[in-house]
């Protein structure tokens, strides 16, 4: 029997890395600010447009880089100096954050000035991604991956909880400025744990192309020839094109269905985030996790139907339980989905292969605006339905047809990586 003592340091022992404790918290204070800022942003549209389109512009806004540069933020995590990147993005993150408190407290805001806002935030988001999460491993090894990146999912599923419960409440009660002063403080505590960082230069990072449209060939013919990581990939497609875009679509649910103030509403985009913690704990906390992909793919499934549930309900607990087992499911998709990629990609690869899948979940601002045509043409919770049923199929029919995702990963020997060809010119500044 293993004692509470033990299950504790088993589940949080890694944080005795204390560069790994620096990059989680200042990583859980970036999340925390990214969600509060979309849920007073999705607040502050619908209050002046009234408009489930001009509210899923924010889901767009905000992921439609992943769409453009995830892959560059892959080939910059093999490439550049992985500390720099991020105190370079979360620095821009807090001068727009400041910006736009200014604008609101100016009076001279309007509401495009938040698809703005969300956009450079988003750009920021895509190309430091694949950085954070190959900085994990760089930091506590492959023997403690999983464990790791399963922590660093319940700083994010935390953050998921805690933003938009803290953004509902500051609304309520000091307004959406309030609000962003909270972000612009939280944004300026991610830049200087950044700044106290030391992170080990990554191993592949040397043996890059100097031709960045060669590794991202290099990048998606790898990915392609893994049946796994391509797994990982479409499934990742489908989850942010039809599971998450429901998320800019709770303002509308919140308001129109279940007629309650942003309070409320806060505490309703909170409870995925809360089933999220408890799954990304529980994960954690396992030492015998060997079938990676079977979280991954029951995860995402139990989300889907979940979701489609929560789609016709009428009653704000019904909603809040459904959410709160939704937040189950993603803790197993959003916390494998990167572990499974760090697992089975070659060294020389893991950044690329991470960078695709950044890529992927750039399906994220097509879903946004597929979700909020929809809710405008029939109505939000059809929307929310269709998208439901069309995953669950598709999910589905992957897991099935692609089945090296369900087997056991632990132990698994990647190939060795190849040497580098270098030219005449390059090999022999090399000697040199």
């Amino acid at each position: 029997m293993v004692s509470a003592g033990g299950m504790v340091n088993r589940t949080f022992g890694v944080f005795s890395n204390h560069d790994y404790m620096l990059l989680w918290t200042a990583n859980f204070f970036s999340y925390i600010s990214r969600w509060m800022q979309m849920t007073l942003l999705s607040w502050f549209v619908l209050e002046l447009t009234d408009s489930a389109w001009s509210v899923a512009l924010i889901g767009f806004f905000g992921m439609a880089p992943m769409l453009v540069l995830g892959i560059f933020g892959g080939v910059l995590a093999d490439r550049t100096n992985k500390r720099r990147l991020l105190i370079t993005t979360q620095s821009i993150n807090f001068l727009v954050a400041a910006a736009m408190a200014a604008l609101l407290f100016s009076g001279q805001v309007v509401y495009w000035h938040a698809y703005v806002v969300v956009l450079i935030s988003g750009i920021g988001w895509s190309l430091d991604m694949p950085s954070r999460r190959s900085a994990v491993l760089d930091l506590v090894g492959r023997s403690r991956v999983t464990n790791a990146i399963a922590l660093d999912s319940v700083g994010m599923h935390s953050s998921k909880m805690l933003g938009p419960a803290i953004a509902g409440l500051l609304i309520a009660l000091v307004d959406i400025k309030g609000g962003y002063v909270a972000v612009t403080i939280l944004y300026l505590v991610s830049v200087v744990l950044m700044r106290w960082l030391n992170l080990p230069k990554g191993a592949s990072s040397g043996q890059a192309s100097r031709n960045i449209f060669r590794n991202l060939a290099e990048g998606f013919k790898y990915v392609r020839s893994n049946n796994t990581i391509m797994a990982v990939v479409l499934i990742t497609i489908f989850m942010n094109l039809l599971l998450f875009p429901y998320m800019q679509m709770i303002p509308v649910i919140a308001k129109k269905v279940l007629d309650v103030g942003p309070g409320l509403m806060g505490v309703l985009m909170a409870a995925d985030g809360l089933g999220a913690l408890i799954g990304a704990v529980l994960i954690a906390s396992s030492r015998t996790l060997t079938r990676h992909g079977r979280f991954y793919l029951g995860g995402s499934l139990l989300s889907l139907f979940v979701v489609g549930l929560f789609a016709y309900s009428q009653w704000y607990a019904v909603s809040l339980v459904l959410l709160l087992i939704l937040g189950l499911g993603t803790a197993g998709f959003g916390t494998m989905q990167g572990t499974i990629v760090m697992l089975m990609a070659r060294e020389d690869m893991r950044g690329r292969a991470l960078g695709i899948m950044t890529l992927a979940i750039g399906a994220g601002p097509l879903g946004a605006l597929l979700i909020g045509a929809v809710a405008d043409a029939t109505s939000t919770s059809f929307a929310i339905a269709v998208n439901a049923v069309i995953g669950l199929v598709a999910v589905g029919l992957i897991g099935l047809l692609m089945p090296s995702l369900r087997q056991r990963m632990v132990g698994f020997e990647r190939e060795p990586a190849p040497r580098p060809v270098l030219d005449e010119s390059t090999e022999a500044q090399a000697r040199v």
